[in-house]
């Protein structure tokens, strides 16, 4: 239950900022200085944490989706759905341990 939980919050959370990206994005068309300004507030550390929530979301979206489709398509992966699932928890906290860290420390003036 838990996997189809989270693989709907990530999907809808995936979905509102892919909204508000094109809505930002579009305002370079409208405004320039707008533009400027919705980006300009977008570089600070509060937002280094949300891109890491943005990156831990669409991991695990993708991970799970690829698991998804292994159940739906070969009998096996039915049969070993809670193996899957915690191949796709394993993925990801590879994934955020490679990512998190360096981009933390990028974000907040600790890296090159």
């Amino acid at each position: 239950m838990w996997s189809w939980v989270l693989h709907r919050i990530t999907g809808v959370a995936i979905f509102f900022f892919l909204l508000v990206h094109i809505l930002d994005t579009a305002l370079i068309r409208v405004s320039p200085e707008a533009y400027d300004a919705v980006i300009g507030t977008y570089k600070n550390p509060v937002m280094a944490l949300g891109e890491v929530a943005l990156v831990a979301a669409i991991a695990y979206h993708a991970y799970n989706g690829l698991r998804i489709i292994l159940v739906d398509f070969w009998p096996w992966a039915t049969r070993h759905q809670r193996q899957l699932w915690w191949g796709v928890l394993g993925l990801w906290a590879v994934t955020m341990l490679g990512f998190a860290p360096r981009h933390l420390m990028l974000a907040f003036g600790g890296g090159n």
